[in-house]
């Protein structure tokens, strides 16, 4: 007979799936939307932010049970907080679809200018970014995860060269300036996905690997003496009343 923690932690795992999935969706449709000059589309994906909220509190409650039911162990441990800090970001990820969105509609429509700017890269990019951090969850896979984290620089990369794209935009002509701005909140709503598809690919690394690298900690992980780290931080807290 199969052990109820084990029913838990399938159930845990399915409700993530389905959330990777809505969430997935949001970001292609509202990514769409711009390209094909849809406001239908981008009505849509505001519409079913209901349904990813709803998904956000079933997995929390789950992971709530799970720990107050049980006492898990090593992977299992390891995939029940890392579940809390993924959903978190997948419900952020479709905070930013909604937010893509919206803004799509302030813009009324797509500009001739977004072919000056990096918007097409970096929304291709983006949306790879997800779906390889997606699919490193289901399938465990912390290189298709180091491969998500590796590419985060290029989209902070991209919404840099936007900003300066844009700006110069708005100095040619003031007829820019509207759309212009708006281009410059979906980029930075862009780069910010492409941070929490890395959050979640740092996860997936940490369910896999048991070995945390958020915040580049793989280097003092490595270290041969951390305690010379905590050292230093001991006294950089006394030097700063």
């Amino acid at each position: 007979m199969e052990r109820q923690f084990d029913i838990q932690i399938e159930k845990l795992k399915k409700k993530i799936l389905k959330m990777c999935s809505l969430v997935d969706e949001q970001v292609e449709f509202s990514i769409k939307a711009i390209d094909e000059n849809d406001h239908e589309l981008a009505k849509l994906v505001i519409e079913r932010d209901v349904k990813v909220d709803k998904y956000d509190v079933k997995i929390e409650k789950i992971c709530q049970k799970i720990f107050a039911l049980n006492q898990p162990v090593a992977m299992d441990l390891r995939l029940i907080m890392s579940a809390i800090t993924i959903n978190t970001n997948l419900e952020r990820i479709g905070d930013i679809a909604v937010n893509i969105a919206e803004n799509f509609l302030i813009l009324k429509s797509k500009p001739d200018f977004i072919s000056r700017t990096k918007y097409s890269e970096m929304a291709r990019l983006v949306k790879e970014m997800i779906r390889n951090a997606i699919d490193s969850f289901i399938q465990n896979d912390p290189k298709l995860a180091q491969k998500v984290i590796q590419t985060d620089p290029i989209i902070d990369s991209y919404n840099i060269e936007n900003h300066q794209i844009l700006i110069e935009l708005m100095k040619e002509d003031p007829g820019n300036i509207e759309p212009a701005v708006a281009l410059l909140v979906i980029s930075r709503q862009l780069e910010r996905l492409g941070d929490h598809a890395t959050n979640v690919a740092e996860d997936v690394f940490f369910i896999v690997e048991a070995q945390m690298i958020k915040h580049k900690y793989e280097k003092f992980i490595m270290e041969d003496n951390p305690d010379e780290d905590d050292d230093d931080d001991e006294i950089e807290i006394k030097n700063n009343p």
